[in-house]
Parts: C-alpha cells; structure tokens; sequence
C-alpha cells in the first residue's frame, strides 16, 4: 500500500516538479536580464540621448 501511495507521489510531483523549477529558473534569468538592461539605460541614459541628438542635429544642417 505504502509503494501504491510513493508511486503515485512521484509520478504527480517528480516529473512536474523538474519542468517546473526549469520554469523558474528562466523566469529567475529573463528578471536579472531586464534587470542588467534597465541598469544600463539608466546609467548611459544621457549619453545615448546627447549622442543622438548631436547626430540628428548635423544631419539637419
């Protein structure tokens, strides 16, 4: 009886439990990638935006 019920057991959480902790861990590193990203916006924000305008400003002369 006690094997039924561990059969049972690990045929609903065993296989699940691995599709899903992959689940998690490419949730866990799309966050610190788009962390990483904003991070980086944020930090050469006025950079990018100063280097743009310069270029769109001797384009138009």
């Amino acid at each position: 009886m006690a094997t039924v019920i561990a059969e049972r057991l690990v045929s609903l959480f065993g296989r699940g439990s691995e599709r899903g902790q992959a689940m998690v861990e490419y949730a866990l590193i799309l966050v610190l990638v788009v962390i990483v990203v904003l991070v980086i916006l944020i930090v050469m924000g006025n950079t990018v935006k100063n280097m743009y305008c310069n270029i769109a400003g001797s384009l138009n002369h």
